[in-house]
């Protein structure tokens, strides 16, 4: 793959003295635009391709840690200016996190990125959930992995670390990423289309029924047009060939009125530009 890392100044704050809150003098309005995005590196690689990777980011993780431990001191107006950094990173899928946080891959046993939480405890705890991981235990795990140091068997260091199983190179943040970005989207053009095929907005209080039909008629006529098989539940690739204008074009054949077909296109071309 071609892997971009880039980075964007998104916000600048002023904490003025004697005061307790920070005051935001600057923030970025177009943070994907080239004009504010710059690349610190363009590469070839595979983000499971540990060495290559390690490699090719592991300067520039090195200067972000001596950035985030000193202060840059710069002449603004006459007067010396001190700057602290502060650093978020974006755009990590859950394999990347995985792979810069040192954590098994995503077949293993402790399914989250976030917490420690196992499958058999996440199928009986659908609900209770905080973020418990950190890239600095991460750390301190891998070493207790390396080093062992209460002489246990394979599979009690295993449980004492929680997939910890490689050093972590570079600390992660939790966000949305693209891919889930995408799968909400669709999700909610997802139910659009089916309320435009049933003309909602003309209905009070549709039934189940009538609903299911609706539905039953978007899987129906997306199948045939365009060989997308109806899903239990929303992914990546379904929701990529959800979001083109060929879809909208398959759904429109079933909304009555031409004023709402329109609006549909309209809306679909307004979520493509962006």
């Amino acid at each position: 793959k071609a892997v971009r890392f880039s980075f964007t100044v998104m916000s600048v704050s002023v904490l003025a003295e004697g005061e307790e809150e920070e005051v935001t003098i600057f923030r970025e309005q177009k943070p994907n635009s080239e004009l504010s995005c710059k690349p610190l590196c363009l590469m070839f690689v595979d983000e499971a391709d540990h060495e290559t990777l390690t490699a090719v980011l592991g300067p520039v993780v090195a200067e972000r840690n001596a950035m985030k431990q000193s202060r840059l001191i710069l002449s603004v107006g006459g007067l010396p200016r001190s700057f602290r950094f502060e650093f978020r990173g974006t755009g990590y899928d859950e394999k990347m996190v995985r792979d810069l946080e040192g954590l098994e891959a995503s077949g293993s046993t402790y399914i989250c990125t976030l917490c420690d939480s196992t499958r058999a405890e996440a199928s009986h705890n659908m609900v209770l959930h905080s973020i418990t991981r950190s890239h600095d235990e991460n750390l301190e795990r891998y070493e207790i992995w390396r080093t062992n140091p209460f002489s246990e068997s394979a599979d009690e260091l295993r449980d004492r670390v929680k997939g910890v199983s490689a050093k972590p190179f570079m600390e992660t943040h939790p966000t949305l990423d693209a891919l889930h970005c995408d799968i909400g989207n669709a999700t909610e053009f997802y139910k659009i289309f089916q309320d435009e095929i049933g003309e909602v907005h003309q209905k009070a209080n549709p039934t189940r029924e009538q609903r299911r039909s609706w539905r039953a008629a978007l899987d129906k006529q997306l199948r045939k047009k365009m060989k997308l098989k109806p899903v239990m539940r929303m992914n990546g690739n379904y929701a990529r060939k959800l979001m083109t204008e060929e879809a909208v074009e398959v759904v429109c054949e079933l909304v009555p009125s031409e004023e709402r077909r329109q609006a549909l296109r309209d809306l679909m071309g307004l979520y493509l530009q962006m």
